[in-house]
């Protein structure tokens, strides 16, 4: 059986160790005032999906993130489907640079290749980097470079994705952060066609359901959507910064959100969880605690776990 990694939500560990059921999980970077769902017409339940709301889908992703064009788009069910399936893509002999601290889906991903810091063949970078928001620019690739921008569309003047012409880049683009919908299972891979076939040849037919065609659609068609949203998750991050002022230092993190150097991370956690509220901390660091932002109506909730 494969280990499960140290991730974000986790509630029901939460729950077995200080009970209660009302959790307020702020250990994600999840937006949490989701795009609405649109209405559903019955065939996106029962129906194989069709070509016309795949090429519907591709054509808004295309005309969102502005990608440019020579870049091939694919969609698919989930960010970490694409993330397990591109180092199938590449040679085996192949070395790759993963900047640490980051996502740990990718290191693990890529356990088949020799994987070591500095210069190697392929190179994967968090852009920004999660959990500490680090920036990555064109001059930091490698001969072979995969960016992932799951966090990416709360500063979109800091994309990479109009490298995705060039041979051997791709970027990835994940639906459930932004928007809210992690549950919708929804990522995207744009970039060097050569890749994006060999990783569509690996996803098979169908891979992204009705519902999510539909949703994924109406929501990279509605840019004023994502302007308010952008504008709302920059006011909340300077007020959990505001907060946390006397709890800790901001090291940096993005909009969705922020992480703290704390005194002790796992007392500060018990602290939260005592208000049944969950952080998140990790294994390399005794002083990193990570937080999400609470929904428009529990801030107060938040505010009184820290007064």
């Amino acid at each position: 059986m494969a280990r499960q990694r140290d991730h974000g939500g986790g509630l029901d560990a939460a729950r077995d160790t200080w009970g209660g059921t009302d959790w307020l999980d702020l250990s994600t970077g999840i937006n949490p005032n989701p795009y609405p769902l649109p209405a559903f017409a019955p065939s996106d339940w029962t129906a194989l999906p069709d070509r016309d709301a795949t090429t519907a889908l591709n054509q808004a992703a295309r005309r969102f993130w502005q990608v440019p064009e020579g870049a091939d788009l694919l969609a698919a069910p989930g960010l970490s489907s694409v993330i397990a399936a591109l180092p199938s893509t590449f040679d085996a002999e192949m070395s790759v640079d993963i900047p640490a601290p980051t996502y740990n889906e990718h290191a693990a991903a890529w356990a088949g290749h020799k994987t070591a810091p500095g210069p190697a063949d392929v190179r994967v970078l968090v852009h920004p980097n999660n959990p500490d928001g680090r920036i990555w620019q064109e001059a930091d690739f490698a001969p072979i470079t995969i960016v992932d921008e799951s966090f990416c569309d709360v500063m979109p003047e800091a994309s990479l994705v109009r490298a995705a012409s060039r041979p051997n880049v791709v970027i990835l683009k994940s639906f459930g952060k932004f928007w809210g919908l992690a549950g919708l299972r929804l990522g995207f891979a744009i970039g060097d066609p050569t890749t994006i076939g060999r990783l569509r040849d690996r996803l098979g037919p169908w891979p992204v359901s009705g519902p999510a065609l539909r949703t994924g659609t109406a929501a990279l068609s509605d840019p004023d959507w994502a302007d308010a949203t952008r504008h709302r998750l920059a006011r909340d991050a300077r007020r959990l910064d505001g907060l946390m002022a006397r709890h800790g230092a901001l090291v940096g993190g993005t909009d969705l959100f922020r992480l703290y150097e704390v005194d002790d991370s796992r007392a500060f956690q018990d602290r939260l969880a005592r208000s049944a509220i969950w952080s998140r901390i990790f294994p390399y660091s005794d002083r990193w605690v990570r937080l999400g932002l609470p929904p428009s109506g529990s801030w107060d909730r938040v505010e009184g776990a820290l007064a």
